[in-house]
């Protein structure tokens, strides 16, 4: 039976008890439908052999590799991962375009009497959801919570979230903190399956309550956000953090305390900025990595690279209109998000 997905939310999806992946490792990782198992019928390098075959040798020859190696490796998904599963368990399956893999794959499974589905068009029929999505305009009205480096501008998204607003955590989804020290454990997702992520949200989103999201560039670490997302956060009014330079710097110390903990890293990304400042600022800066002291680091990096960047951000983004929530610390964001909470009416969002 083949399903035709119609939004990245359909109900169809829910009939089924698990969703299989039969693409190579190596395309699962790079994006995959959420909940996705991975059962690969070709590994990556027996998808290059057989590729190789297909236009050296001939099709035909291509193919009856390719089955026998998809054959073996659905023999010993049957025999491990599957194992378990009664008559009555639903699987669902795709492929690249919804063709041989998972058709192969398919056969086999309802041959044991399995009710198999498969997605019409495969991970490209989802693909292209996913682009329709994250290109067309934010249904929801937008506000953005704007404030300079090390604002605490996440913290207070999610405490925010915590009271029920709708939020969108954009370095959430791309597993990165905004900044050249921003790397996150675990690496940035690909850009497809950030895109899929942030879809997802995008779909979840009750168009009739804005959308809270804080103010990014158009990069995110190495990822690039989305047409929709990002004109939508260049258009949206803006609430504006101030918080002292040494508040900031206090709270980003703390936050920051794994990337401190490798100040060769530390000194490595220091030293990417020599084509930006002066040569003394530099070497100012890595005395400071070695006598760790970090909050010094923080508030010398805010003053003369981060904070004067956002300036000019910012002045090519907002109108200069929306309120501004001037907090003494970050000591209390329980406090800090009640008061971007009470400036919340005074923003003029459409709708």
């Amino acid at each position: 039976m083949d399903i035709r997905l119609t939004s990245l939310s359909d109900p169809a999806l829910s009939g089924f008890d698990t969703v299989i992946d039969t693409r190579s490792p190596s395309e699962y990782a790079e994006d995959h439908l959420p909940g996705a198992i991975n059962l690969p019928v070709l590994s990556d390098e027996e998808r290059a052999q057989v590729g190789t075959i297909y236009k050296q040798v001939s099709p035909f020859d291509a193919r009856k590799l390719g089955g026998a190696m998809v054959a073996a490796n659905a023999a010993r998904h049957i025999a491990g991962p599957l194992s378990g599963f009664g008559g009555g368990w639903r699987p669902l399956v795709y492929c690249w375009r919804g063709g041989q893999r998972s058709g192969a794959f398919a056969t086999i499974l309802s041959q044991i009497g399995w009710r198999v589905g498969r997605i019409e068009g495969g991970y490209k029929a989802w693909r292209a959801l996913v682009v329709a999505r994250v290109t067309a305009p934010v249904t929801a009205p937008v506000a953005v919570l704007d404030g300079n480096t090390g604002s605490a501008k996440t913290e207070i998204l999610a405490r925010l979230a915590a009271r029920g607003h709708q939020v969108i955590d954009l370095e959430g989804l791309a597993n990165h903190r905004g900044s050249l020290f921003g790397a996150m454990p675990g690496g940035q997702p690909s850009q497809k399956l950030f895109e899929s992520r942030l879809a997802l949200a995008l779909e979840a989103l009750d168009p009739a309550r804005p959308l809270l999201v804080e103010a990014e560039s158009s990069r995110i670490g190495d990822l690039n956000l989305p047409r929709g997302i990002w004109q939508a956060i260049i258009a949206a009014p803006r609430i504006r953090l101030a918080v002292p330079v040494e508040a900031r710097a206090a709270y980003t110390a703390r936050s920051y305390a794994e990337t401190c903990a490798d100040p060769e890293a530390l000194a490595r990304i220091v030293n990417s900025l020599r084509p930006l400042h002066p040569a003394e600022r530099i070497e100012d800066w890595l005395r400071m990595i070695d006598a760790a002291d970090w909050a010094g680091l923080a508030a010398a990096l805010m003053r003369d690279h981060y904070d004067p960047r956002y300036e000019r951000h910012r002045a090519r983004h907002a109108d200069g209109r929306g309120p501004v929530v001037a907090l003494d610390g970050l000591d209390d964001l329980d406090d800090a998000a009640a008061r971007v909470e009470a400036a919340l009416p005074s923003l003029r969002l459409p709708g």
